[in-house]
């Protein structure tokens, strides 16, 4: 156990600032069966900070304030199966980038998928 983190938290982990944050935990939640480790709420109720483990992942993210604005991002996430990954995702409300396809240079097969605030998953199986 390392003391200077969290037991079971990566060294690096995504921070996202989304426009709908309550929407991206959703369409993580569904999409990649993402689960809310931690959650802190402001006083208005709104989403302040949440923190997701997808697999052997975390991912942070929360829905800005005055110094910190959305932006889109793209993360990429290694799964099991890139076809039902990428259908659960399209059922959750995301927009197809790109179907699942292998391309000649790459042993992946991948699909991308845009969420609700814009971000962009790279969805990969090898």
């Amino acid at each position: 156990m390392r003391e200077w983190k969290p037991a079971n938290y990566n060294s690096v982990s995504p921070y996202l600032i989304c426009r709908d944050a309550e929407a991206v935990i959703a369409f993580l939640t569904t999409t990649f069966r993402a689960d809310v480790l931690r959650r802190m709420d402001r006083p208005d109720g709104s989403l302040m900070h949440a923190e997701l483990r997808i697999d052997d992942s975390i991912v942070m993210l929360g829905s800005g304030a005055a110094a910190a604005q959305p932006e889109e991002v793209h993360v990429h996430i290694y799964v099991r199966d890139v076809e039902a990954v990428y259908a659960r995702a399209l059922k959750a409300g995301g927009t197809s980038v790109q179907e699942p396809v292998r391309k000649r240079a790459d042993d992946d097969r991948r699909a991308g998928v845009r969420d609700g605030s814009g971000n962009v998953w790279w969805i990969a199986t090898q």
